[in-house]
Parts: C-alpha cells; sequence; structure tokens
C-alpha cells in the first residue's frame, strides 16, 4: 500500500543497491524511453518526494517513478529468482555488478534532465518524510479552502506530501472528527496539531514493515480496513463509504460515534463490507 513511509523505504532500498555504482544493464520498458541506454553511467542517488521516486545519475538525468496503487520497485541479488509479478509487468530494470533493480506495474517512468525535477515534483507540499518538511505551511495549506473537505485536503498533495488513505482514515480517527467535515470547521487546536501528528505517524513507521497506529500488539490500525468490526475504543462498529469525485474515490473509514461532523451521503455508502483498496 504505497504511501510516504513505503516510497520512503523503497527509496533507501534502491539508494543502497545503486548508488554509487555503475549500470551494467538498463531496459526501460515504456514506449517513449525503450530506446534509452543508461549503462555505463554512475548512479549518484535515489531520493523519495513525496510519492515520487527520483533516481539521478551522471550526465544530469533522473529517472523519475511513481508507485500509485500497486506499483513496486524490488531488489535482487544474482542469481536470485524474480519474484515480484510476471515479466510482463516489468516497466524498468536497473542493474549493476551485484544489484538489480526492477520495477512492477510503475504507472508512471520517465527520463528527464535533472534541471526538469521541478517539473514532475514542484507542485508538491512540504514532504513529511522530507527536509521541506514545515508544518506551518502544511496547515496553512490545509486551510486555504476551507469548504474541502478534511479527507479529500490531505490526499491532495499539493497540500502536505506523502498521506494516502490509511493515514488519512487514522488521522481523522485520532483527532475526532470525521473525514467529511469541512478544513474550515476544524477547531483550532485540532488544526495546528493535525501537520506534527501526521508527521509523527509517519515517521514513526517509515522503519516498518507492519504499518501501527495504535500502539497496540495484536490491533495496528484503528479503522482502516475494519469495517464492519467494533471500533477499538467504543465498540461501535466502524462504517466504510467512499470518498472524493468520480475519478478518484476511496474507501474511507470512521467510527460514526468516536467521530464527530457530517457523515457521507448515503449513495456513497459501502454493504458493511471490509473492502480495502490502496491508498492514493
Amino acid at each position: 500500500m504505497p504511501e510516504g513511509d513505503t516510497v520512503w523505504r523503497t527509496a533507501r532500498r534502491l539508494h543502497e543497491a545503486l548508488a554509487g555504482k555503475v549500470l551494467t544493464r538498463s531496459d526501460l520498458r515504456v514506449p517513449r524511453f525503450a530506446t534509452a541506454d543508461l549503462t555505463g553511467r554512475h548512479v549518484l542517488d535515489v531520493t523519495p518526494r513525496g510519492k515520487h521516486l527520483l533516481t539521478r545519475m551522471e550526465g544530469g538525468l533522473t529517472l523519475h517513478s511513481h508507485l500509485r496503487m500497486d506499483g513496486s520497485w524490488k531488489v535482487f541479488e544474482p542469481g536470485r529468482r524474480w519474484s515480484g509479478g510476471p515479466a510482463h509487468q516489468i516497466r524498468a530494470i536497473l542493474g549493476t555488478a551485484d544489484r538489480t533493480a526492477v520495477g512492477y506495474r510503475l504507472p508512471v517512468v520517465e527520463l528527464l534532465r535533472s534541471t526538469e525535477e521541478e517539473r514532475v515534483v514542484g507542485h508538491l507540499g512540504p514532504d513529511l518524510l522530507g527536509p521541506d518538511w514545515d508544518p506551518d505551511r502544511a496547515e496553512e495549506n490545509l486551510l486555504r479552502d476551507p469548504g474541502r473537505a478534511l479527507g479529500e485536503a490531505l490526499l491532495d498533495q499539493r497540500n502536505l506530501a506523502g498521506i494516502g488513505n490509511v493515514y488519512k482514515s487514522e488521522l481523522c480517527f485520532l483527532l475526532g472528527v470525521t473525514p467529511w467535515l469541512p478544513v474550515g470547521a476544524l477547531p483550532p487546536d485540532l488544526a495546528a496539531r493535525l501537520p506534527g501528528l501526521a508527521e509523527k505517524l509517519l515517521v514513526f513507521n517509515r522503519d516498518r514493515l507492519q504499518r501501527v497506529t495504535t500502539g497496540l500488539r495484536d490491533q495496528h490500525l484503528f479503522v482502516y480496513g475494519r469495517a464492519p468490526r467494533p471500533c477499538l475504543r467504543c465498540g461501535t462498529p466502524v462504517r466504510v463509504a467512499d470518498q472524493g469525485d468520480g475519478s478518484s474515490e476511496r474507501p474511507t473509514y470512521w467510527c460514526p460515534r468516536c467521530q464527530s461532523g457530517p457523515a457521507p451521503t448515503p449513495d456513497r455508502h459501502r454493504a458493511g463490507a471490509d473492502r480495502p483498496r490502496t491508498g492514493a
């Protein structure tokens, strides 16, 4: 489930495998860049930016990739069988003498000049796991459209970068408000607390394979993926409904007792099924 913490771990894994080494194999399986040959170039670094990955190489080139819903990068040692999916799902291969990075189901793979990186990531808000993190600017960005639903505002990477559908649902639960509450109706103390809480969750989970927001040993998430099971706090059945416009609806989980504020319209409710999908 690619959210900011997942992308951060992926970047670290790719950086450890590729940075400082010479590419001995390159294969970009997208029509626009299928003839590009990166072999012989040193990889300088692999940097995450929100949910984007920037693999920088000597000569001023950057390979930009994005995981979106179910993309992934896997790293393999020589002789190890590639196990990230069938071969037809491979979109990129970057290999060195001792490691091969294989990108599966990547919806975005593009080669660009490093000087043009702002074209693909310049629109992003402060990165929760990046050196540009600025909680005051994140709060200002979120409040810029006071009539917008909080859940939608949190998923908008132009406000702050790194939150996906899991953290959206969990943050709203921890704040005690529904994801449909207009941002402008959020009490000032909660608005000020939100960016720091979001950073705390992502920093806590960036080194973990199992995402945890509860602090409990056997129950890792408060509401995401739990409908119609009981709320961990009050026992009320957790509910799920789609949130967003028709092109970007995401399943959103909440406790109708613990979280105050408006609920979704009836036609967006799901039939109590626990059917989590990946975040934005």
